[in-house]
């Protein structure tokens, strides 16, 4: 089987420990037996051979890119490049380019109380991405997200009107896949630091949703 190519782009704000996600992703795909390229910035996206990758993960937050850079980006997945990351790298990546949030499926908007404990329910466990994992218990921000309803949710979580009332109950999707032309597009919202890929259930997910991400 031909070794199949990621492109890992990270940067941006430094809470996300951008640079340490990315050589975390880096090991996780080379033992995967990707070929990876690990680049800082978003120059990258503007390259002529962007569409050669087989896999795309951003690991930037709040960062800005050149108009011509995203366009080539938004057609290179369209045309089967597979997106897939996590957290605010991904899920807070591009806070003005509506184009790129359609593209990942939702967009960050708050995370309620900060770092808290709160629970992760999956909701399709017959789901190879998340096949055998369970239920679980989190500790990290809580994401609430703006989301496209026609995403497929594989987990999900509920928040307690503890530090926001009026979201009392309210159910979150918190990992889910989808399409975006030809290609597949995977995203989790755990992983606010590295040290978060110690927890078995998110590292195993987030492994689990690249690997069906990639073309």
């Amino acid at each position: 089987m031909p070794q199949k190519s990621a492109l890992i782009f990270y940067g941006g704000w430094e809470g996300h420990e951008p640079e340490a996600c990315a050589k975390v992703i880096d090991t996780m795909l080379r033992n995967e037996n990707f070929n990876t390229e690990r680049v800082e910035g978003t120059d990258c996206l503007a390259r002529e051979d962007l569409d050669r990758f087989d896999l795309i993960v951003p690991l930037c937050t709040q960062t800005s890119v050149e108009k011509d850079a995203l366009d080539n980006l938004v057609a290179a997945i369209a045309a089967g490049t597979g997106l897939g990351g996590f957290h605010g790298g991904m899920g807070d990546t591009f806070r003005m380019e509506p184009a790129y949030q359609f593209m990942v499926g939702g967009q960050w908007v708050a995370h309620p109380g900060n770092i808290i404990d709160y629970r992760v329910n999956i909701t399709k466990p017959d789901d190879p991405v998340v096949e055998g994992i369970g239920d679980f218990d989190y500790h990290s921000e809580q994401y609430y997200m703006h989301i496209d309803p026609a995403i497929d949710v594989l987990a999900e979580t509920t928040f307690t009107g503890e530090h926001a009332a009026w979201i009392d109950g309210v159910k979150m999707p918190v990992v889910w896949k989808h399409r975006y032309g030809k290609a597949r597009v995977f995203f989790s919202a755990l992983g606010h630091v590295a040290d978060e890929f110690k927890v078995p259930q998110m590292y195993e997910i987030v492994r689990r949703g690249l690997m069906w991400a990639a073309r």
